[in-house]
């Protein structure tokens, strides 16, 4: 059952609180990447247009608890403020007097951007006073930040049990985008999956194993499987306590008769900073060196597997892709995405940076927002963001 749209609330001349997600990502302060900001607009947009007082609610970064200079919301105002092309106040706390005055001197089609929700150690707590707190600012909550969804924080979970809840245009995107996936893909399903550790993405693998025609493993997730099928991997990343789960997986593959597709070449260096690497085969990695990227005949044969897909789903990188000598399998892997005619979806921060960087973000079917969040969803778990919202009206 869908969840209930923000179409259906009455927001003209009413304090709407907008849980969004602007974690992006930071370089000395200027913003990397501002897709989710962009991601937000059109609801944003729709509830300006409509007349609400519009009050945005984020977390940036991890200061647990805690003030950190580095971490304000000012900047990522300002930046809202340039691409809305409207004036973005912001409150320099998440609660208390000040950001009363604020909400009160809103007029209809303003825009609030209230300080970073995680400076109060309330909210990763779901602390049921600042949720009640950030309740009583507004008359109705907004919940548009699928990325932090997978949480049950005070701005995610708790203002539910205080004001009416609906869903924004971007949660609803992505529910409807992944639950499609989930429920009806388009075959052959392939799933790419990538990054540092297999412990994260375990669960997930296990449930899409139900669920794909296919699963491509990169990254130093795939050292562990190597690890699993017998192969030395040299001063490699990898998490051998899982090398039993990871067994577990490939016999569960076999017996589904669901292929799992891991590197056959690798490149690899003496240290993550080296100047290049050597590519060998996954049967001949030195003792001395470690694995940082897929080698070419492996991205070739992802290529030709990923041209022969109906639906793709892609999380997490194939190398360290921000260390120009271990870009190529990313790279690889992101423009083979792009040029299939499947529908595609691609989430997770690294995956989607890369995507931008090369310019192919607008040829992948949905970018989610949600990294975290979308491979919970795909595992099947309950969100407890999402549950909160009230399923759409008869």
């Amino acid at each position: 059952m869908p969840k209930r749209s923000v179409r259906a609330a009455r927001v003209a001349g009413r304090r709407v609180l907008v849980r969004v997600d602007f974690n992006v990502p930071l370089d000395s302060g200027a913003i990397t990447d501002d897709t989710r900001i962009r991601a937000a607009l059109p609801t944003i947009e729709y509830l300006r247009e409509q007349g609400a007082k519009v009050i945005l609610i984020s977390h940036l970064g991890r200061p647990k608890g805690k003030l950190d200079e580095s971490l304000r919301l000012g900047p990522i105002a300002a930046h809202l403020s340039g691409v809305l092309g409207v004036p973005v106040a912001a409150a320099t706390d998440v609660v208390g007097e000040e950001v009363e005055s604020l909400v009160s001197e809103l007029n209809d089609g303003d825009v609030l951007l209230l300080e970073n929700l995680r400076f109060e150690p309330g909210e990763e707590k779901n602390d049921s006073a600042l949720a009640k707190r950030l309740a009583d600012l507004a008359d109705l909550y907004v919940n548009d930040a699928f990325g932090a969804a997978h949480r049950a924080h005070a701005s995610t979970e708790g203002i539910a049990h205080h004001l009416p809840a609906y869903a924004g245009f971007l949660m609803l995107a992505e529910l409807e985008t992944l639950g499609g996936i989930l429920v009806s893909p388009q075959r052959p399903f392939l799933a790419i999956l990538g990054g540092a550790k297999v412990s994260d993405k375990l669960s997930v693998i296990g449930n899409l194993l139900d669920r794909v025609d296919g699963l491509i493993v990169g990254g130093g997730m795939a050292n562990t499987f190597l690890l699993a099928k017998g192969h030395e991997i040299g001063s490699s990343l990898a998490e051998p306590d899982l090398i039993e789960e990871a067994t577990r997986l490939l016999e569960k593959a076999a017996t589904r008769k669901t292929i799992i597709h891991l590197p056959s070449d690798v490149v690899v260096a003496p240290k993550i900073d080296a100047a290049s690497g050597d590519v060998v085969s996954v049967d001949a990695i030195p003792a001395d060196a470690a694995v940082f990227d897929i080698g070419p005949d492996t991205r070739r044969a992802y290529a030709a597997e990923i041209a022969q897909a109906a639906t793709i789903f892609w999380n997490g990188p194939m190398g360290v892709f921000e260390r120009p000598p271990f870009a190529a399998g990313t790279e690889a892997v992101a423009k083979a995405v792009a040029a299939s005619g499947a529908t595609s979806v691609v989430g997770g921060g690294d995956s989607v940076a890369a995507l931008e960087q090369l310019g192919l973000a607008d040829r992948i079917s949905h970018v989610s927002t949600g990294g975290g969040a979308s491979l919970e969803f795909l595992e099947g778990k309950d969100l407890p963001g999402v549950r909160v919202i009230p399923d759409e009206g008869p």
